[in-house]
């Protein structure tokens, strides 16, 4: 139990490292100026895998605040990356739908990104990156079966 646990705290703290070396990361990426704000081109993402929504349930999905997100969507609309549409539940609520300028963006927002983690996986063999991203997915998919279950986790849970 006292590996476990042992293992978990140094994941945790990975995790957290992680998730501060990504911010740091997105300013390597290498892609034009599109237009929009990296956080505004993040919307491009969940309106091209789950088609056009309204901003509020873009701002749902990305646990954002809505006027954020439609701030975000302004520049989007503005860069022609995304266009509003009526919404056909309710003529009278816009959505917003990814443009072929949009879809194209994504395409290049993506591939900086694997560009990036190439380099960074470049000196590993293929076998260790293709275990460490069916473990990755494995993990993820434990996170979402969690949040899915909406319980909190306490400490003592964990011991």
């Amino acid at each position: 139990m006292e590996q476990e646990q042992s293992a978990t705290g140094r994941l945790a703290g990975e995790l957290v490292r992680f998730a501060r070396l990504g911010v740091r990361a997105k300013g390597m990426l290498s892609f034009g100026d599109l237009g929009a704000d990296f956080s505004a081109l993040m919307l491009l993402f969940p309106l091209r895998h789950l088609g056009p929504m309204r901003v509020t349930d873009l701002a749902e999905v990305k646990r954002a605040d809505p006027s954020t997100v439609s701030r975000q969507a302004a520049q989007l609309v503005k860069a022609g990356l995304v266009t509003r549409e009526a919404d056909p539940a309710d003529g009278r609520v816009s959505r917003l739908a990814v443009t072929e300028t949009g879809l194209a963006a994504v395409a290049e927002l993506a591939e900086a990104r694997n560009a990036l983690i190439g380099r960074v996986m470049r000196d590993w063999p293929a076998e260790r990156v293709d275990l460490f991203a069916g473990l990755f997915v494995e993990f993820n998919n434990s996170v979402e079966a969690l949040l899915r279950s909406d319980s909190a986790v306490t400490p003592r849970e964990i011991a």
